[in-house]
């Protein structure tokens, strides 16, 4: 596991590179990024506990990135859920649809809620 987030970090400063990210950008998304990558499974774990009748390989990819990013950002704290699910709704509609941020804002709302978040 530890080569894969070396990795991962090697990808995401090529990537912020490429895209000129800020180093404050870099400063919020890196523990975001690593924390996906180190609880993944954790994670998908809560995922699914508050998706009915969805298994994480089922959910599209967009909407499971999403979903992901926005379960680690939960995890953290920092940022407040009703911001936190108003950015990923944001995210899931540019990049996917109209049903994808809806179906977004239904489960971040529920793992906000079991959480203890909201």
């Amino acid at each position: 596991m530890r080569g894969d987030t070396a990795n991962l970090e090697k990808v995401a400063t090529q990537v912020w590179d490429d895209m000129a990210i800020t180093p404050e950008e870099r400063r919020v998304a890196g523990p975001l990024v690593r924390l996906v990558a180190s609880r993944r499974v954790d994670i998908d774990a809560q995922l699914a506990n508050v998706t009915t009748n969805w298994r994480m390989e089922r959910i599209g990819a967009v909407e499971r990135c999403v979903l992901r990013l926005a379960a680690a950002e939960l995890t953290i704290g920092d940022t407040p859920p009703k911001v936190v699910i108003q950015e990923s709704v944001t995210l899931a509609e540019r990049y996917g649809s109209a049903a994808s941020a809806k179906f977004v804002n239904g489960v971040l709302d529920a793992l906000a809620r079991r959480m203890g978040r909201m």
